[in-house]
């Protein structure tokens, strides 16, 4: 039997084409799955290869429903896949009280994930494969350089709590010695079983680069300061 041959077979709807779809499907939707469960994201392993399996065999039963003569599109049950991921990767994105946005890459990979999984359906393998290695390139590799972009920006947010108002002059210091302008701020006192603190949100604008890992360190020293993180 041929090469292009055993492709056609494998691309059809018979056992060995189902068996196949089903085994990469857990493979790619796998593999996307295990780096974010490396990086302790809600949505990991078992969420991403369930995805996958579950896009594909909507297409495949698209693909069944089409070659039985009961529907004339074996992509309209696919289409839905598409919407309907909108709903479960909103589920993932979530705003913390302090103003991060968290969530955004794994919803983006879950519903990659789903496309992948009806690419494999319709038993487009080749695409599957490259679409999973891009994945897991874009998380893996890729954000190491957004990583090294974003720590030397010139426009960094800050979330700093601490103790008093008094310290908040200090840190206002720090940021007028690193030649720098605050473009927003949001000040909060809080009240808690430990008594009160404050908290403020910082939009800073430097006239040059530095590194944001040296500002997090300085204003981490300032006395009074209880967290600082940036946003």
């Amino acid at each position: 039997m041929k090469f292009h041959e055993i492709m056609e077979m494998l691309r059809g709807t018979g056992l060995a084409g189902v068996l196949l779809r089903f085994t990469v499907a857990m493979l790619c939707g796998g593999i996307i799955g295990l780096e974010r469960e490396y990086k302790r994201r809600g949505a990991g392993f078992r969420t991403h290869t369930l995805i996958c399996i579950g896009a594909m065999i909507t297409t495949l039963t698209g693909l069944y429903i089409y070659n039985e003569g009961m529907a004339t599109d074996p992509m309209r049950i696919g289409a839905q896949v598409i919407s309907g991921m909108g709903f479960i990767g909103a589920g993932t994105i979530i705003v913390t009280a302090r103003r991060q946005v968290k969530g955004l890459t794994t919803a983006a990979g879950l519903w990659t994930s789903a496309i992948i999984g009806l690419a494999i359906g319709a038993g487009y393998y080749e695409a599957a494969f490259i679409a999973a290695i891009l994945v897991l390139i874009a998380e893996i590799v890729l954000v190491r350089f957004e990583h090294f972009i974003i720590s030397t920006a010139k426009l960094m947010t800050v979330y700093i709590e601490f103790e008093t108002p008094a310290v908040l002059d200090t840190i206002l210091s720090n940021f007028s010695d690193q030649a720098a302008t605050i473009t927003d701020i949001e000040f909060n006192k809080k009240y808690g079983t430990e008594g009160e603190s404050c908290n403020v949100v910082f939009t800073i604008r430097f006239h040059k680069r530095h590194p944001h890992d040296d500002i997090m360190a300085q204003i981490s020293a300032i006395s009074g300061v209880i967290v600082v993180e940036e946003l």
